[in-house]
């Protein structure tokens, strides 16, 4: 193949510059050899460049193209040779039309090619950076483990097993285990080759240290204890270069996204004063530019994001032990008692449902979706059957946009308000970690089992998460062992951050007595990350301030404008009053042209309600589906001041 052969040939002839591809590629974990990745840059780029040459020959078909004559001009519009007696020379429309789709499709093909080339570093930087910031948890289960008299192999693989919960440091250990169970290496062999793969420095000085404290016989699990704190307080520095950027993000989303199109829009109506009225520019800005540099906008924050201080559900499968050496013995007639049971059961949780129906939906907040989008399919075929079918495209747009907004809050205000009540329970159990975990390490050090500790803080009061103590206390009570009442308490929350908790204590309790030191650590990694959650709301509260204030400003100028200048023009022209109106003005004061910038200038609000809320969630508090109440709030502004303005 043409392209396989370019690859190999490109490669062989500047190998120093592939051999970056090629290591980001391996620690990108992408599975693409360098000649793969090649060929599909190549049929990308190509791909991409034809589809942009054809946008660019259509392009040139709506342009026009003046003769193009001998005579030269500098650039102070100067002619340079102002003989017309020289040959003058006109091209075809069609070869000009083809040179512009060459143009197009070569300057694309070749930016597009680089970009790709440069893809898998981007993806490397991105991955180093959240393992530099999961690193101190994956050292710490690496830790809880060592003091229980793990071996190192089998540290690096049940870490690996644990990938939901820790992220890009778990999935880096499977490198080891592929090498050690499918290669035949032994894990020395096997951390040094990660060493040397991973895009992490941090995470390469780690292991080169391990492999050095493991050849020359030292102490692990000291070695690995003075790492843990060291990391802490790695992450912690790099959580504050985070919130740094993300101010900077805010800054410039106020300023693009929504002064800029402000002013745009301002700037084309003044210019449809002049006579060249500009609906489609302004449609382009209104729902092109808003929309999509605001996606851009929530796509950065999401990727420089570390995900880390993020309420985000993780749900492992629990499995009760309490009866693990009664063997099952199946007799037949017994069908029926199971089927009697199997819907006993399910009748089960439909009462449970019907006597708690709330908490069935905070469970898992998408489930309002069940109910909100059929009511919002109703109510849109209601509006469809009651309002005329106006032949005036303008005026049905204008008498049914109300119901549009109307039906998305039906899906939104639900979703928001509960997504909400989640949030503010988890927050409240999240805050009460580090006490929680704080009290279990003091009474574990004093030599009493976690059993026993736990029937302890039970009569004490540590805000919200003394219901979930009264639950662990009861399953303990049941015969449940520690680890299975940690496991279904972490069911029942399902946070990342719980997750890892409950991950760390289960395995250090597994291997031993004593976690009071794992549990100590796992209380000043929970409180750090308390910290930082108050410090990010602390210096983004002031952002989303500002998202309010200039979301304010843009609907009180649209407004304003609409009603002292669009309104005025409106009634001039219901009122026979064109006379007086200046023949610059005619084109935009006749017509549908009025009704179209009102109803542009409408949407552009709409718009940018919903798209500040969710960037406004998504900066203050780590997660879009924490902007949805402001995109609710923002959304019923505009339609209440429209309809009461207008």
């Amino acid at each position: 193949m043409i392209i396989d052969r370019y690859a190999k040939w490109a490669i062989g002839r500047r190998p120093v510059k592939y051999r970056s591809v090629r290591q980001s590629l391996l620690s990108a974990r992408t599975g693409l050899t360098i000649e793969q990745y090649l060929t599909y840059c190549v049929l990308f780029s190509v791909t991409f460049g034809a589809v942009l040459g054809i946008i660019g020959y259509l392009i040139a078909m709506m342009l026009f193209f003046p003769e193009l004559h001998s005579n030269i001009f500098n650039l102070f519009g100067t002619t340079i040779l102002p003989d017309a007696s020289l040959i003058q020379t006109t091209l075809p429309e069609m070869v000009q039309r083809s040179l512009v789709a060459v143009v197009f499709f070569l300057v694309t093909t070749v930016i597009i090619y680089q970009l790709t080339l440069r893809y898998p570093g981007m993806i490397k930087e991105n991955r180093a950076v959240r393992i530099n910031m999961t690193l101190h948890n994956g050292v710490s289960y690496m830790y809880a483990m060592r003091r229980g008299g793990a071996e190192i192999y089998p540290i690096f693989k049940s870490l690996s097993e644990n990938a939901d919960i820790y992220g890009e440091v778990a999935y880096e250990c499977r490198q080891v285990v592929r090498d050690t169970e499918y290669f035949g290496h032994d894990v020395v062999n096997a951390i040094r080759n990660l060493s040397l793969t991973t895009p992490s420095e941090k995470m390469k000085d780690f292991l080169e240290d391990l492999v050095s404290i493991i050849e020359s016989g030292g102490n692990v699990g000291n070695f690995l204890g003075s790492r843990v704190r060291v990391y802490q307080d790695d992450a912690l520095f790099q959580q504050k270069q985070f919130l740094s950027t993300l101010q900077l993000v805010a800054e410039s989303y106020v300023t693009l996204f929504v002064a800029g199109p402000l002013f745009l829009i301002i700037i084309m109506v003044v210019v449809g004063l002049m006579g060249t009225t500009s609906l489609v520019q302004m449609s382009a800005v209104i729902y092109g530019l808003i929309p999509i540099g605001s996606l851009i906008f929530i796509i950065f924050v999401d990727m420089i994001s570390l995900h880390t201080d993020e309420v985000r559900r993780v749900t492992r499968r629990v499995v009760l032990r309490e009866y693990r050496d009664i063997e099952v013995v199946k007799q037949e007639g017994d069908e029926g008692l199971f089927s009697l049971l199997y819907r006993n059961d399910r009748w089960k949780k439909f009462r449970e449902f019907v006597r708690h129906p709330l908490a069935w939906f905070m469970d898992d907040v998408n489930r309002t979706f069940y109910v909100t989008v059929p009511l919002m399919i109703c109510y849109l075929v209601f509006v469809y059957l009651a309002v005329p079918q106006y032949p005036d495209f303008e005026l049905y747009l204008n008498v049914i946009d109300d119901h549009l907004i109307i039906a998305t809050l039906i899906v939104m205000v639900p979703f928001a308000v509960l997504f909400e009540l989640w949030r503010r329970k988890v927050r409240g159990i999240e805050e009460s970690i580090p006490e929680f975990l704080s009290r279990l390490s003091g009474i574990n050090r004093v030599g009493l089992t976690m059993a026993r500790a736990i029937a302890v803080l039970e009569k004490t009061n540590l805000g919200m998460i003394s219901y979930e103590i009264h639950r662990i206390k009861r399953d303990l009570d049941w015969g449940g062992l520690f680890s299975d009442a940690l496991v279904r308490f972490e069911h029942r929350v399902q946070t990342a951050a719980i997750a890892r908790n409950v991950t760390l204590i289960t395995k250090a309790n597994e291997m031993t007595g004593d976690i009071a030191e794992i549990l100590s650590i796992a209380a000043n990694d929970a409180r750090m990350y308390e910290t930082l959650k108050r410090e990010r709301l602390a210096e983004m509260i002031i952002y989303i301030i500002v998202i309010y204030l200039a979301f304010g400003v843009f609907l009180f100028v649209v407004v304003v404008l609409d009603w002292n200048f669009l309104s005025i023009l409106r009634d001039m022209a219901t009122g026979g009053g064109l006379e007086s109106v200046p023949s610059s003005m005619m084109s935009i004061a006749q017509g549908d042209t009025l009704t179209a910038i009102s109803r542009l200038l409408f949407h552009a609000c709409l718009i940018s309600a919903v798209f500040s809320g969710l960037i406004a969630g998504q900066m203050g508090e780590g997660s879009v589906k924490a902007g949805v109440k402001h995109a609710v709030i923002m959304l019923a502004i505009t339609l209440i001041v429209y309809n009461l303005a207008f």
